[in-house]
């Protein structure tokens, strides 16, 4: 054997119960299942797992790193929490199409210490062929974002697409799902995508289901208009036949706290439809999210001159067809991430607003009108329903996180915790809680979310598998990382095998990178 994992309990990601056993592993496959006391044989490489479990390797269904295999190709943050696969192109933005491209990408783009130029693929597959040549330390399959696609032929224009933009729009979410995209995303909160209506978002979907692909969607509201947003997704699943997942399901604002219940029981009814969440009562997000439609961030200053009163109202209270994200939250539980001012990251808008001698809303227009991209993190979400969801067998659980570093890109950033420690988190408040037992937490980590996302051969140990790998200590396994302190790394984590080569063990101070492309069945 290539590598064995000895004298472990092996949790297959079936749900089924954990077993002593051991794994032999040739090449990138898993080989052999050995079971009871029965002797391993030898190996080039053995890892010594007596006491601890050896299951798949975590898979991250909703995660931002599109661009991490080209900046910073080892993703400690995401591979030294048992994740082995991470499916990217997430909210409606992809990197393919270009006109997604800004000058905020070319900064992530860029290689330490210099500057890189537009990137030149020109297909779909093409991007997937270079996240191969850049050998990331996981595997990296892809969803095309809804609104990199409606940028490339209607830019930011606020306005129906003709038939024949979306015939154009149609063909290439096809093509891309042809070229191995796992689905269509949507994110409709977001700049250009809040501009769609559901017809449009509809048709794409089709385009999407004819190449065998899923629709996956950050809704266009988890606050007040949750429900009706959920009810959306679920109709376009319906009209374009194809399965639906609601990205990071929460109940957020008090307007809806204690009704996750009533959240999982929706998508438990409908047809075909699956959801994920981090377990957190946090969000991160831009704060351009909180603005209306008819209120872009290129021209917030000049918006907020001319309709002061209305755009006021609608980011704190809300409209008839927009949700507000303060309204039942607060300023004080908004943080910014970045600022223009690097002394306001991790402040909230209400404390820099007080420092200024003005009134949140307008702290929040000139953040904005300084840096269009800026983030922040919102505490909206109430713990109970944090814990309801999380302890629903079949909710997928997933970082809505970039790969990071303590030393790296984003490293003096007060990121938000689940970058670091989004699936430790949840295994240790399963356990410490009693919400689920192990074997049924790693069942929503590993082969539900590989099987939803047509990631075949991965999230089970059995014969023939890939080896992606997990060996992990159940007792001690937790998140590390606070908000305070965000760039910690979690505890109870041994080894991750990933493709058969072991990418980190419990001590190392460098990773290995074995992940690839991954591409629709």
């Amino acid at each position: 054997m290539d590598l064995v994992v000895a004298d472990a309990t092996v949790v297959d990601g079936t749900g089924a119960p954990g077993m002593r056993g051991w794994l032999g592993v040739e090449r990138d496959r898993i080989a052999v299942v050995g079971r009871g006391n029965e002797r391993a044989p030898a190996a080039e490489r053995t890892i010594d797992a007596r006491g601890m479990v050896v299951a798949p390797g975590f898979v991250d269904v909703h995660n931002h790193s599109d661009l991490s295999p080209f900046v910073l190709p080892t993703m400690p943050s995401t591979v030294r929490q048992g994740v082995t696969s991470v499916v990217v192109g997430n909210c409606g933005s992809s990197p393919f199409p270009l006109s997604s491209w800004d000058e905020g990408l070319s900064l992530a783009y860029a290689p330490p210490g210099g500057a890189h130029p537009r990137p030149s693929w020109a297909a779909w597959g093409d991007y997937l062929n270079a996240i191969d040549a850049a050998r990331p330390a996981v595997n990296v399959a892809t969803l095309v974002g809804h609104g990199s696609v409606r940028r490339e032929i209607l830019g930011d224009q606020r306005r129906p697409p003709t038939d024949e933009e979306l015939g154009r729009m149609r063909a290439l979410v096809r093509e891309a799902v042809v070229d191995g995209a796992v689905g269509l995303s949507t994110g409709l909160i977001y700049v250009p995508g809040i501009y769609s209506n559901t017809d449009e978002v509809i048709t794409l979907a089709r385009a999407a289901a004819g190449a065998g692909g899923l629709y996956a969607s950050h809704i266009r509201g988890e606050g007040r208009d949750l429900f009706a947003a959920v009810d959306e997704a679920l109709a376009i699943g319906a009209a374009a036949e194809l399965p639906v997942h609601v990205s990071h399901l929460k109940c957020e604002t008090s307007l809806v706290w204690g009704r996750a219940d009533e959240l999982l029981g929706r998508l438990r009814d409908a047809r075909d439809a699956t959801g994920d969440q981090y377990p957190y009562e946090a969000w991160n997000s831009s704060l351009s999210s909180l603005l209306p439609p008819w209120a872009p961030a290129g021209r917030i200053a000049a918006i907020a001159g001319e309709e002061h009163v209305r755009l006021r109202h609608a980011v704190e209270i809300g409209e008839p067809d927009f949700q507000s994200s303060v309204d039942g939250v607060g300023w004080d539980r908004i943080v910014l991430e970045t600022a223009p001012e690097p002394r306001w990251r991790g402040r909230s808008v209400a404390s820099v607003a007080q420092e200024r001698g003005i009134e949140p809303f307008d702290a929040m227009v000139g953040l904005i009108a300084e840096d269009p991209e800026i983030s922040c993190i919102g505490h909206a979400m109430a713990p109970e329903d944090v814990r309801t969801i999380l302890a629903d067998p079949d909710a997928f659980v997933a970082s809505d996180a970039s790969a990071t570093a303590p030393n790296g890109p984003g490293g003096d950033l007060p990121v938000h915790p689940r970058s670091y420690g989004t699936f430790p988190r949840a295994l240790a408040l399963a356990r410490d809680e009693a919400l689920l037992p192990l074997e049924a937490m790693i069942r929503k980590m590993t082969s539900l979310p590989a099987d939803r996302f047509g990631l075949t051969g991965r999230g089970r140990i059995e014969r023939g598998a890939f080896a992606d790998l997990v060996v992990l200590d159940p007792s001690t396994i937790r998140d590390a990382a606070t908000y305070d302190e965000p760039h910690a790394f979690p505890d109870g984590v041994a080894a991750v095998v990933v493709n058969g080569e072991v990418a980190w063990t419990d001590g190392a101070t460098s990773i290995t990178c074995a992940g690839r492309a991954l591409r629709r069945a």
